[in-house]
């Protein structure tokens, strides 16, 4: 990883996924490890709002009756039978202690990359950013994703690894595999194929 500065004005720090539908407590797609991870993004966010760069955030959405959900349906029940991840529904709104504040984009995507069929690379074209910082949930599906997304599109990515956050993985064919396991393996993928890794207090220090 390296120990440069952080040009803070061609960078900007992404908040993915950190929504009520994923991270509340009893919420229909919940995923604990979400919650553990609130206070690192609080601090992400703190030093980025402190130094004027972009925040975007990505929240995964699908229109009420289901028309854009694709093999998602087949994928998770509650979003299939319109429990879960629907536009306009307090579900899909960030969680309450990551609002954005007045002037954040808050990106509506439909898949796991948040790039995929939306304005995010406009607007990060239009803000002069050729760094993202990920944050958010989860490591080996979303973030991952905009990993790549990133890395496709010419931008280079950072990866918060105490800011992210999987989940416990059944076994569907495979073997099992615990949240911290598959957070480490996807942070291992994401180390030699699109990113740098780095950790809250890392990346802060690397912040002039």
């Amino acid at each position: 990883m390296s120990n440069s500065l952080i040009d803070v004005a061609r960078t900007a720090v992404l908040v993915i996924d950190m929504q009520n539908d994923f991270v509340e407590e009893g919420a229909p797609l919940e995923f604990p490890e979400g919650r553990r991870i609130v206070p690192a993004i609080q601090k992400v966010l703190t030093a980025a709002r402190a130094r004027e760069m972009p925040v975007v955030y990505a929240a995964h959405v699908h229109r009420p009756g289901g028309a854009d959900l694709g093999i998602h349906r087949e994928l998770y029940p509650p979003v299939a039978a319109g429990e879960a991840l629907v536009d306009g529904e307090r579900g899909v709104e960030i969680l309450p202690e990551l609002t954005p504040r007045p002037g954040e984009p808050v990106i509506k995507k439909h898949r796991y990359n948040s790039f995929y069929a939306t304005d995010l690379e406009i607007i990060l074209r239009g803000l002069g950013v050729e760094t993202v910082v990920l944050t958010g949930m989860t490591t080996e599906c979303c973030v991952l994703g905009t990993a790549r997304g990133a890395l496709e599109r010419g931008f280079r990515s950072v990866v918060v690894a105490d800011a992210c956050a999987s989940c416990d993985y059944p076994d569907l064919g495979a073997g099992s595999m615990s949240a911290e396991d598959m957070h480490v393996a996807a942070l291992r993928v994401m180390s030699l194929t699109s990113s740098q890794l780095t950790s809250t207090e890392q990346l802060l220090a690397r912040l002039p």
